[in-house]
């Protein structure tokens, strides 16, 4: 299996995964995101505790692209600060738009590094980064 493969299916799997696409109980913190290019709307949930994010959860209608993007993002951020899960979407986009990134800025993006390919199509771009611009909405004095 070639690694586009293994990149191919880490996208189809959190696509289609429950696991984050869920309403949260308690709630610190909620916004929606839209992209207005395609019609994708995103409401991302985020439970903290002390500054940490302790869940965080996503609802709405958006394409494969940006359900993936949305689950993968949530897995990276559980359990890092407001600052980090920020650092965390700063490298994200960074990704996205073929800035260079720190080996470190790279290893802090877990499986969002299966997204990187998106670059080459402008189009779904936006989709892809829709959860990580919602992420960065997130009030830094909660």
């Amino acid at each position: 299996m070639d690694v586009n493969d293994i990149y191919s299916q880490t996208i189809l799997e959190h696509s289609s995964s429950k696991k984050n696409n869920k309403k949260l109980e308690k709630v610190t913190f909620s916004k929606k995101g839209v992209n207005p290019s395609c019609g994708d709307e995103i409401v991302l949930e985020v439970y903290l505790e002390n500054n940490t994010i302790i869940d965080a959860g996503f609802n709405g209608d958006s394409c494969a692209i940006s359900k993936a993007s949305t689950s993968i993002m949530i897995d990276q951020i559980k359990g890092k600060t407001i600052a980090e899960a920020q650092s965390i979407a700063d490298s994200f986009i960074k990704l996205i738009r073929k800035e260079s990134l720190l080996k470190e800025e790279k290893e802090s993006l877990g499986d969002a590094i299966a997204l990187e390919n998106i670059s080459n199509m402008p189009a779904r771009v936006k989709c892809a980064t829709l959860p990580w611009y919602t992420l960065k909405e997130i009030d830094k004095n909660n």
